[in-house]
């Protein structure tokens, strides 16, 4: 029988588009208690209003140390508790090595690796007491890295180190963590792309398949976090049928 959701808390970060809106609307439809946590504060104030259960939204930047543990604070003293930690906040600034812009990979490594790291550092006290779960949205780009993307790969490579190095650390705790590696979903990531070829091929790949939809992910999400105490889903990896790569 799985765990139930029913009463727990969860804080979704990059929570204002959408995996992050969808999984958190997934978990308030199964019973939990959510924070959710972006840099659009106007955006999760609408996402407050959709949500079947109750939902807190905290203004957050997963790069800036301070608004990190402030979410995490906030969580617990809104709900009294945290059980299960969702890092999905992201972006995605894709193109190739040669002539890059390399404060795009500053914004990616500050963004999607060490805002994921800040937040398990600051969300870790509380998961243990509770013994919940860290859910680490990756990529399919953290396994197999490609040409245009090196610097984004390198991010989600470096999630799923650190993932697993928590994981041998805090499991025998009792707290669980999931790394989840989407292929193409139809969310606002390309958007972001500044190099036009770039952006081009992110169309076209879009164009050619039967992309995911987040609500696909969250589901992943909640399957994962609900199963007996005693099993650990540690990796998800989820594409479109019609995604070769």
């Amino acid at each position: 029988m799985s765990n139930t959701l029913n009463g727990k808390v969860v804080l979704v970060t990059g929570a204002s588009s959408g995996i992050g809106e969808a999984t958190a609307l997934a978990f308030s439809a199964e019973g939990a208690r959510v924070a959710v946590g972006a840099r659009r504060a106007d955006r999760l104030e609408a996402l407050v209003h959709k949500a079947p259960g109750e939902m807190l939204a905290l203004e957050l930047d997963v790069t800036d140390q301070e608004s990190v543990r402030a979410a995490v604070a906030k969580t617990v003293e809104h709900f009294g508790a945290l059980d299960i930690l969702v890092n999905n906040a992201g972006v995605m600034l894709a193109g190739p090595i040669a002539g890059a812009d390399t404060t795009e990979w500053t914004r990616m490594i500050d963004t999607n690796l060490l805002g994921s790291m800040y937040t398990v550092h600051a969300a870790l006290p509380h998961l243990l007491e509770r013994k919940g779960a860290v859910v680490q949205v990756s990529s399919t780009s953290g396994r197999v890295a490609s040409a245009g993307n090196g610097a984004y790969a390198a991010t989600k490579f470096g999630i799923t180190a650190f993932s697993e190095a928590l994981r041998q650390e805090v499991t025998t705790q009792g707290v669980r963590v999931v790394v989840v590696e989407p292929g193409f979903v139809a969310t606002e990531l390309a958007d972001h792309i500044t190099d036009p070829t770039m952006q081009a091929a992110a169309q076209n790949m879009a164009a050619s398949m039967r992309t995911l939809q987040p609500d696909d992910i969250a589901n992943a999400v909640v399957y994962a976090v609900t199963q007996p105490e005693h099993v650990a889903v540690n990796e998800i990896l989820i594409r479109p049928t019609d995604q070769t790569r």
